[in-house]
């Protein structure tokens, strides 16, 4: 029994690090930005990717669903989108005498709505069902969503013209946020020679399965967290509904997803057991996009991933 458990376990091991090697075959010098969001994916949660245009965004979301041989489709959030484009709707069969379901573009296991702070506050709604029951109901009638299904949504920052900010409750259901960041020069100049001659991503393998990410993102949930950690990410979390600087605090969602990352980062490194580290790293990611700072704190230039470090600076470590 051990042995299988051992073996699993290398098995497991293996198959993230190709992942991740393969994704670095496009996205060139943003390795923890590709773990955080394979740590997502092994917890079944939505990541929000907030940067600049142009820095690879999409492309990430493309490597990631190729690797996993995913089905994948992007949706361009436009200001003229309608909720029916990503839902789908029903047509009138006049041979049959029904309505028939025509499938919107949210019927795929990963999903880009990239730009999605460009369309309307309607259209994004839309995908508040979606992203937190895994179904959609178009006139009435429910339609279950492929397994796995993710969404990786992309935004620009909101200071640029033609943007929506994302509503609250819209915010807590990204599991995650994450950001590329400008590369180096050094990281630039390797970005020219891998894409001298063809994009990387057009040739780019799968190195696992579907089913191989749901298998995964079961064994997620098995591994063990001692009772005094669940009682540290608990303060840490209620923390954020305490602070001085803080007008809205972490959900409970936020705890739970906090304690899910902290399981995917043990078992992405190699251990079955969380350690208190592990929600330290995660605790970013996963709180930052969720909190919503007083106007003295904005003021004063204090970010979230500021505000989370202090918290957790004063809350004994296990």
């Amino acid at each position: 029994m051990q042995k299988d458990a051992e073996k699993l376990k290398r098995l497991v091991s293996d198959t993230l690090g190709k992942i991740v090697s393969n994704v670095e075959q496009v996205i060139v010098g943003k390795r923890e930005a590709i773990e955080l969001a394979l740590c997502a994916l092994l917890c079944k949660g939505h990541v929000l990717i907030e940067d600049m245009p142009g820095v690879g965004k999409t492309s990430l979301v493309s490597a990631v669903a190729k690797s996993f041989s995913c089905s994948f489709q992007r949706i361009q959030f436009t200001p003229d989108i309608l909720p029916s484009d990503i839902t789908g709707f029903s047509m009138y069969n006049q041979k049959s005498g029904e309505f028939e379901y025509k499938p919107g573009a949210i019927m795929a296991q990963i999903i880009l709505a990239d730009e999605i702070n460009r369309t309307s506050p309607k259209t994004q709604s839309s995908l508040l069902e979606a992203m937190e029951e895994q179904q959609v109901t178009v006139d009435g009638n429910t339609y279950d969503l492929p397994r796995p299904f993710l969404v990786f949504a992309t935004q620009n920052p909101i200071e640029y013209l033609g943007t929506y900010p994302l509503p609250e409750a819209q915010l807590d259901r990204f599991f995650m946020r994450i950001s590329l960041g400008y590369p180096s020069a050094a990281e630039e100049s390797a970005l020219l020679t891998r894409f001298k001659e063809e994009n990387p991503l057009e040739t780019l393998k799968p190195v696992s399965t579907d089913k191989a990410l749901v298998a995964m993102q079961a064994l997620v949930e098995q591994v063990y967290v001692d009772q005094r950690i669940n009682e540290y990410i608990v303060s840490i979390v209620r923390q954020t509904r305490e602070d001085a600087d803080i007008v809205l605090g972490a959900s409970p969602r936020a705890t739970l997803a906090l304690f899910r990352a902290a399981q995917a980062w043990a078992m992405y490194n190699d251990r079955t057991y969380v350690l208190p580290d592990d929600a330290v790293k995660m605790a970013e990611p996963i709180l930052g996009h969720r909190l919503v700072l007083t106007q003295e704190a904005k003021s004063k230039q204090l970010t979230a991933t500021e505000v989370i470090a202090r918290i957790i600076s004063r809350i004994e470590v296990p």
